[in-house]
C-alpha cells in the first residue's frame, strides 16, 4: 500500500508540473518518465555543411554582430544560415520565448541544416524549454553547440531525446587555436582520448604555469557519461521536469564572476537534494574571476577560494574530483559532449573520452 501511495503521489506531482506545458513537451516528458532514451549520436560536422545560427538567450548590441558571426562560420569552411529571429531584441532577450524556440525547432526540422550553433549566451534558455519540439529534435539528430546560458537547452535536449549535445564555444567566442582544435577534435573528427587538458607550457628557471594548473582535489578513477555545464544555469534545472540525470554520470561544472560563497550555495543545494550521492565523478573547469580578490567580497563570505569550496562540498562523496580543466568561460576552451562515455582520473588529473561523440 505504501508503494502504491508513493507512486500515486509521484504521478500527481509530475502531472501538476507539466500541466501548463505545450503538448510537444508533455509528450516528451511522459515518454522519458516511461523509458529514458538511449544516447543518440549526431553525424560528424564537415567542411561545406550548413550551420544554422541561433540566439536562444540574449541579443547582441554590437553593430552588425550577426553579420560578423556569419563571416566567422564561413571562414571555418561551413555555410552559415542565420535563422529568422536571430536579430530580434526584447529587453535582455533575443525576442520572445516563442521566437527563440521557433528558431531552434526550425533549425532541427530543416533537412538542409547539418548543425545548430548558438551565436551567444546571456540569459533566457530555461524559459524556452517547454516550447521545444523534442520529437522533431530526436528524429533529426545533428550537432547542437553552445555553453554558458545554453547549458539549459543542452541538458534538456539530451535528457528528453538522448541526443549528444556539445558544451563548446559560442560562435562569438571562437577565439583561440586551442578552442578551434578542440572543437574539430570532438565535433568533426570524432576523436577519443584526453580532452580539456592545459595548453602546452614551456618551463624555465623561475617560472611555473599559474594560469592553467589542474587541481587534483580527490583521487581515484571513474567512468560515466558526461553531463553538466554552467553552475548557475544548471541549478535552475534542479527540481524541474528537465532536471538532468546524475546517477552514474561524470558531472562537469564551470562558472564565471561569482564569489565563492555563491558557488557554495549552489553546490550545497545540489547536495541537499541527495542526488549527488550517485555521481561517478566531478570534473571542474577554471571558474574564471571567481575570487576572492579585489573585485570580490573580502569579508568572511569571500575568505575561501573556489577550489576550497569545491573540495569541501564534493570531497566527502568518495569519488574523484578534478578542478582547473580548460572548459567554460576561458579563452582556451575544450568542447565537452553531453551523453558520451568518459573516464576521469583524479590521480593524473585527466578527463578522457572513451567513445566518439559523432558517427
Amino acid at each position: 500500500m505504501v508503494t502504491s501511495r508513493r507512486t500515486f503521489l509521484e504521478e500527481v506531482s509530475f502531472a501538476s508540473l507539466i500541466a501548463g506545458f505545450p503538448l510537444s513537451a508533455k509528450t516528451a516528458l511522459q515518454k522519458y518518465a516511461e523509458r529514458p532514451p538511449e544516447p543518440v549520436f549526431p553525424k560528424a560536422l564537415k567542411k561545406g555543411d550548413t550551420v544554422a545560427l541561433i540566439r536562444p538567450a540574449s541579443p547582441s548590441f554590437d553593430y552588425k554582430a550577426n553579420e560578423m558571426t556569419a563571416e566567422i562560420v564561413s571562414s571555418l569552411g561551413f555555410t552559415p544560415k542565420l535563422m529568422e529571429n536571430a536579430g530580434k531584441k526584447l529587453g535582455y532577450l533575443a525576442g520572445t520565448d516563442a521566437d527563440r524556440a521557433a528558431d531552434l525547432n526550425a533549425a532541427f526540422a530543416d533537412a538542409k541544416v547539418d548543425a545548430v550553433w548558438c551565436i551567444g549566451g546571456g540569459y533566457g534558455t530555461p524559459r524556452i524549454l517547454p516550447y521545444l519540439d523534442y520529437e522533431t529534435i530526436r528524429r533529426n539528430p545533428k550537432p547542437f553547440i553552445g555553453y554558458s546560458d545554453i547549458t539549459g537547452t543542452l541538458n534538456a535536449i539530451h535528457r528528453l531525446t538522448g541526443l549528444v549535445t556539445f558544451h563548446g564555444p559560442l560562435v562569438e567566442s571562437m577565439m583561440s587555436e586551442y578552442s578551434l582544435a578542440a572543437f574539430r577534435k570532438v565535433v568533426m573528427d570524432g576523436a577519443t582520448g584526453r580532452i580539456a587538458e592545459p595548453p602546452p607550457f614551456t618551463p624555465r628557471e623561475g617560472a611555473i604555469d599559474r594560469e592553467n594548473r589542474v587541481w587534483k582535489l580527490v583521487g581515484g578513477k571513474a567512468k560515466g557519461r558526461l553531463v553538466g555545464g554552467n553552475i548557475s544555469v544548471f541549478s535552475t534545472l534542479v527540481g524541474t521536469p528537465f532536471e538532468p540525470e546524475l546517477a552514474g554520470r561524470i558531472l562537469f561544472l564551470e562558472e564565471v564572476g561569482e564569489d565563492p560563497y555563491r558557488i557554495d550555495r549552489w553546490l550545497t543545494q545540489f547536495l541537499l537534494t541527495g542526488k549527488l550521492a550517485g555521481l561517478a565523478g566531478v570534473a571542474l573547469g577554471k571558474f574564471s574571476d571567481c575570487g576572492p580578490g579585489p573585485e570580490h567580497s573580502l569579508s568572511l563570505l569571500g575568505s575561501w577560494t573556489w577550489q576550497e569550496v569545491c573540495a569541501d562540498r564534493f570531497g566527502k562523496l568518495g569519488i574523484p574530483v578534478v578542478a582547473g580543466l580548460c572548459f567554460g568561460h576561458v579563452r582556451n576552451m575544450a568542447t565537452l559532449p553531453l551523453g558520451v562515455m568518459a573516464e576521469l582520473d583524479g590521480d593524473a588529473g585527466t578527463l578522457s573520452l572513451l567513445e566518439p561523440a559523432v558517427r
